[in-house]
């Protein structure tokens, strides 16, 4: 009796440091795990997966790297493995050609494993520290992350483990089991793909809180509203519009109005928007007036904003991603 009430106290000894030591990492590794598998739902049952081999192992953590460098290192490969059986996640820009002005928008394609928003709120428990958290925010842009799924896993992995992570070469060749130049190599292409596919990432920036909570507040207003000059004065000239699962997605304010005028933005009052946050800007969440008078969910939409304008509009089709964001399946 005497031994096993020891080795329960000693095993709940064991948990509680265990959780004092790595509960801290769990956010971050959540965003890591996301920017590898470009989906919210497998990054939170790979950081899962994460946390239950470094608690089985826990007993054999030598102390030679950082408690976050060894999470990191599980959670990477954990993820290479789960890499080798998944489709890479895209946008609808990923996969073709802007539709012409007038086209439809299309079916759904049910077939391809759409890339997934990643809500703001889980991001908040990371870190104190301000630049830390505008770093960490910057790193799950959507247009960064809809980059890296045109990378091999193994690209994705040293780049996100270099830029974002810092480690030096030569750790993530140890992960990798590559060599030092190896990893160099690796990185210059993988950097040298992201500048093809989104050459723009580079003048991507934090915006202005303030400015930023005032053009989602005119955004929500003109689409509810389904006031499509108020919402003109929003776009730039350029911006696109993407609608996944739909795959046809539009370049162009003129072509993008177009389609929300006809397709959309039909009568005011058919949509109602709460405000959120997702990858690190301004998003609301869709909710349409059905035949009884209430709100059900369709969807977020993510803004990208550049220059005080919004140059991006991804809306994800999928009522299923609201309850990510703590939001409900239905409002009045």
């Amino acid at each position: 009796m005497g031994v096993d009430v020891g080795m329960g106290q000693a095993k709940a000894v064991g948990a509680a440091e265990f959780a004092e030591r790595t509960d801290r990492y769990r956010p971050e590794l959540l965003a890591h795990c996301y920017r590898m598998m470009g989906s919210l739902d497998e990054a939170e049952d790979l950081v899962q997966e994460t946390y239950l081999r470094a608690w089985k192992y826990f007993d054999g953590f030598e102390e030679r790297a950082s408690v976050r460098s060894w999470l990191y290192k599980i959670a990477t490969t954990t993820c290479l493995t789960a890499l080798q059986t998944r489709k890479r996640r895209p946008l609808p820009s990923g996969l073709g050609a802007a539709a012409e002005h007038g086209a439809p928008a299309g079916l759904p394609d049910a077939e391809v494993p759409w890339l997934q928003p990643f809500p703001d709120s889980l991001l908040r428990a990371a870190t104190d520290d301000p630049a830390a958290v505008v770093a960490l925010r910057n790193s799950v842009r959507l247009a960064f992350v809809a980059a890296l799924q045109h990378l091999s896993a193994r690209q994705r992995a040293a780049l996100v483990l270099r830029e974002v992570a810092g480690w030096r070469a030569k750790e993530i060749a140890e992960l990798l089991g590559a060599s030092t130049a190896g990893v160099n190599s690796a990185l210059q292409r993988a950097r040298e793909r992201l500048s093809q596919v989104a050459p723009g990432l580079d003048v991507l920036s934090e915006p202005e809180a303030s400015d930023t909570r005032q053009l989602l507040d005119r955004y929500m207003d003109a689409f509810e509203r389904a006031d499509v000059g108020a919402l003109a004065e929003l776009l730039r000239a350029d911006v696109e519009l993407e609608m996944p699962p739909l795959p046809t997605w539009f370049v162009g304010r003129d072509t993008v109005l177009n389609y929300l005028r006809r397709e959309v933005l039909t009568e005011p009052g058919r949509w109602r928007l709460v405000r959120t946050g997702a990858n690190g800007g301004p998003a609301a969440a869709l909710y349409q007036r059905d035949p009884g008078g209430r709100y059900r969910a369709v969807g977020i939409d993510v803004l990208t904003v550049q220059g005080g304008r919004i140059a991006r509009l991804t809306a994800f089709l999928d009522p299923g991603l609201v309850a990510g964001f703590a939001l409900p399946d239905v409002i009045r």
